[in-house]
């Protein structure tokens, strides 16, 4: 139960806030169907939830209803720290673009998702929201070379995001 209260919190306050600045500019196109699968957090402005994690992935998964059902996966702490799954369920909101989502953690909270940069390879993406408070930079490896790393944090600073609040997510894979 309290874990589910602060699943609530945290929804509620991503969605009212979003609900407050000026929008992003997303992608102007996205294939549902290559975005799916696992994408590795490379660094983010990290919600609550996500501070301290270790070898986080988040996998989706395109649903026959158009919905997506989404895994987020890490290890609290530390590599060997306890292992933590979320189960939130992606809802395109925009479907000229399927740029824009809202994601639920709890129902009927559906926070704003924005897909604001894609590779055209499919390879990096970053994840924005309005109110500039949380942000990832994800890719489909769990490394990515310094200059794409750079470029990226570039991407989300002239987004208008507070850099110094970015945090790399540490992975290590056998």
């Amino acid at each position: 139960m309290k874990k589910m209260r602060a699943l609530f919190c945290a929804a509620a306050g991503m969605l009212l806030g979003g609900c407050q600045s000026v929008p992003l500019a997303t992608v102007p196109a996205v294939d549902l169907n290559r975005f799916m699968g696992d994408w590795y957090v490379i660094a983010c402005i990290p919600t609550f939830i996500e501070k301290g994690a270790h070898n986080a992935i988040e996998s989706y998964k395109l649903d026959a209803d158009g919905s997506i059902a989404t895994t987020f996966t890490f290890r609290a702490g530390a590599f060997d720290g306890e292992p933590k799954r979320y189960t939130p369920r992606g809802f395109v909101v925009d479907r000229q673009s399927n740029a824009v989502w809202g994601m639920q953690f709890v129902w009927p909270i559906k926070a704003e998702y924005l897909i604001t940069h894609l590779a055209a390879d499919y390879s990096q993406t970053v994840i924005s929201r309005s109110q500039r408070d949380y942000v990832w930079i994800m890719a489909r490896t769990p490394v990515i070379t310094d200059d794409d790393y750079t470029r990226l944090v570039g991407l989300v600073a002239a987004q208008g995001y507070d850099t110094a609040k970015l945090v790399k997510v540490p992975q290590r894979w056998n």
